[in-house]
């Protein structure tokens, strides 16, 4: 068994096959630290996946229940391997992911072309929003050409998360919210389809009208317009339209040349996270030692306000 703490050994490991390795590779990157970049740049120089799908919608939307329906959608049209990250709350006691979507899919786990990670939402230095788009290019170059992403619900977080996918896929429920909800969480900016989930119930048809008009109102002309897919995970219905769906975005991507665009966009916005990152860190690293305590003792006496605070411990000596 290659060594916990080798990231190269590990990353030959899982690009041959070995699954316990690619998970390691994972738990490094979700914790970050020197580990993870090492594994980083590995991966990246290892090319993309052909298919990122971001899954996102308000909790209990029944985004899991619809994921693991779209696996075995994929699986019976496809033999391309596919990797699965769900975005899980973290454990207020270990801090850890508290694993119930990868539970809810466990109808796959015996699947050699089905990987399934969990990860907790504290993530690393820099949050979900670094951690994913790194385990995201581990999967790719384990193989996995199609990559899920289900997020845990529609704060800011996972809209970045999403925004690291080729296709988002936004889930909502019959009656839920309306187009001030939709526009305060962002939804309308970040959905390139969207699925009506439990549509056996009451007000399926009613919430297919709200979006609709919510789109006529933002559509741009010659722009792709989401589509609108009815479905109920429980029983996989309409999970057959929904995927279909999804290729055509892809397929839209593909000839028009948005999918480059949207690529490189991600690229800049990744390492603009990156930049903040570090200098977070070096925030962190500024507010101790005696320069600390001198800046403080200065503040406190109001002898210095904030902003000549801040300028004392930025300055180089």
């Amino acid at each position: 068994m290659p060594p916990a703490r080798d990231p190269a050994t590990l990353y030959r490991a899982a690009t041959q096959g070995d699954r316990a390795a690619l998970g390691r590779l994972l738990s490094l990157v979700e914790r970050g630290g020197g580990p993870a970049r090492q594994v980083g740049r590995l991966s990246f120089a290892a090319g993309q996946a052909e298919h990122v799908v971001g899954i996102t919608g308000p909790p209990g939307a029944g985004k899991s229940t619809l994921t693991d329906r779209l696996i075995t959608e994929v699986r019976a049209r496809t033999d391309a391997p596919v990797g699965v990250l769900a975005i899980d709350p973290s454990s207020p006691f270990s801090g850890g992911a508290i694993l119930g979507d990868r539970i809810r899919m466990q109808s796959h786990a015996l699947d050699p072309q089905v990987f399934v990670r969990s990860m907790a939402t504290r993530g690393h230095l820099g949050g979900l929003a670094l951690a994913a788009p790194e385990a995201i290019r581990v999967l790719a170059a384990c193989g996995r050409r199609l990559v899920l992403v289900e997020t845990v619900g529609v704060g800011q977080v996972e809209v970045e998360i999403a925004g690291a996918a080729d296709t988002t896929v936004v889930v909502v429920n019959p009656g839920w919210g309306d187009a001030v909800q939709a526009a305060k969480a962002g939804l309308l900016e970040v959905a390139d389809v969207f699925a009506i989930n439990k549509a056996d119930r009451p007000g399926a048809e009613e919430t297919r009208r709200d979006l609709e008009a919510m789109l006529d109102m933002n559509m741009h002309m010659g722009a792709w317009r989401p589509p609108v897919v009815t479905c109920v995970a429980a029983t996989g219905d309409g999970v057959p339209e929904l995927w279909t769906s999804i290729h055509d975005h892809r397929s839209y991507l593909q000839d028009s040349g948005e999918l480059v665009v949207r690529r490189q966009k991600r690229l800049l916005d990744e390492l603009h996270r990156v930049l903040i990152a570090n200098l977070e860190h070096q925030a962190q690293t500024a507010e101790q030692g005696d320069r600390w305590e001198q800046a403080k003792t200065a503040l406190l006496k109001r002898e210095v306000d904030p902003y000549e605070a801040a300028e004392a411990l930025s300055t180089t000596k």
